[in-house]
């Protein structure tokens, strides 16, 4: 148990790394201080929960696997897209069995199902925690060209070809259409 405890209190660690890591991809794209890993996680998870409501999916499920989409990257990193044909990586459910390997066997369990559910994208729960991924960044890339990054356009166009269920899609052509300021001029006008 002692044994457990402490090889959990290191996973817990580890994953704490993601506050750290910045989104490669924003780097090439030459933003000055990108997010980090776990503020993209974070954001994926809510707009999952999201997604999950608007398609009739389980909004707890969804938040859960997209909470759990990229926590690989605390031992392989972010890799840019343009990098990854030249890098050969394991696949995300075994760098996750890696990570949980000692961990009590029900935690194990839990992480090791929400990334081979994310990974399999069968699920409805699964599509719209993937397609919150990609929504994520559509809305982060909006933001960034917002604050005068020119070079994220292909990101949105990127994210929003990769958008699979209509909610997502729907979503992702009003946030282009408001932009990132609209809510808080609806807030304090007093109408939203």
């Amino acid at each position: 148990m002692a044994d457990e405890n402490a090889r959990l209190a290191g996973f817990l660690y580890e994953v704490g790394l993601l506050k750290r890591y910045k989104r490669a991809g924003w780097l090439v794209a030459g933003v000055r201080d990108p997010e980090s890993i776990a503020d993209h996680s974070h954001r994926a998870a809510v707009v999952a929960s999201v997604l999950a409501v608007l398609e009739g999916a389980d909004p707890a499920r969804a938040a859960l696997l997209a909470l759990f989409h990229d926590t690989q990257e605390t031992r392989i990193t972010d890799l840019p897209y343009l990098a990854r044909p030249y890098t050969a990586t394991m696949p995300n459910e075994e760098v996750t069995a890696h990570q949980t390997r000692g961990l009590p066997d029900a935690v194990a369990a839990m992480v090791g199902s929400a990334v081979g559910e994310y990974e399999g994208g069968e699920s409805a729960e699964a599509r719209c925690a993937r397609d919150a991924d990609k929504l994520e960044c559509l809305l982060q890339a909006v933001e960034y060209g917002e604050h005068g990054n020119h070079n994220t356009g292909p990101w949105v166009e990127s994210s929003l070809a990769q958008l699979a269920t209509a909610s997502a899609r729907r979503l992702a052509s009003e946030a282009i259409r408001v932009g990132s300021a609209e809510w808080y001029v609806r807030a304090v006008r007093g109408d939203g």
